[in-house]
């Protein structure tokens, strides 16, 4: 991991982008690993909170926005996404903004923790969406090795609860890939 993370969220982006594109009606009230979401309300969680990424790059309130978006057609999810992943890209377009400070749901920390942050999130949804969809595709597990030392980091163990909206780490299997074990250090069930 650099101090620029945002070609390793550029990169996550693009993936989820990719998947959600394999998403049709007849998928979105699948359940998915993330025991809170369907299909429907994980996109929906992932549109939401990167719009929240968006208007905090810009300089507004995030926290003021909701982690969820409402009232997108069934078949509407890739373009809702892909337009709050192009407000997020030109919100954080600046080199400058990685070195401000910034309050998100996990305090007030330097802008590159703020993009590394939501790598974490996306790529984890991303497995949630690929493993409700039976695997449409596969996964780059460059971007899950490059995304597992931070997410230890970011994430302790020992720090999980009512803080942290991730279940205590799991055992991840002896012969895990890499978004298997990030999902067991997530709290996920594999």
């Amino acid at each position: 991991m650099t101090n620029d993370p945002r070609p390793l969220y550029a990169r996550t982006a693009a993936q989820f982008t990719e998947l959600l594109r394999t998403v049709g009606p007849g998928d979105l009230a699948l359940s998915t690993p993330c025991e809170e979401y369907d299909v429907r309300q994980l996109i929906s969680h992932l549109v939401g909170v990167t719009r929240r990424f968006a208007v905090v790059g810009e300089g507004g309130d995030g926290m003021a926005v909701p982690i969820r978006t409402d009232g997108v057609a069934d078949d509407g999810w890739s373009a809702a996404f892909e337009e709050v992943l192009r407000q997020a890209a030109a919100a954080w377009a600046d080199d400058a903004k990685l070195a401000g400070e910034y309050t998100v749901p996990w305090g007030r920390v330097p802008g590159a923790a703020v993009v590394g942050g939501y790598v974490i999130e996306t790529l984890a949804h991303t497995w949630d969406l690929s493993r409700a969809l039976g695997h449409r595709m596969p996964l780059d597990e460059e971007l899950a090795l490059a995304v597992l030392p931070l997410a230890r980091q970011a994430l302790p163990a020992d720090r999980r609860g009512e803080q942290v909206p991730f279940a205590a780490v799991r055992e991840a299997p002896a012969d895990a890939d890499a978004y298997d074990r990030l999902a067991s250090w997530l709290g996920r069930e594999v």
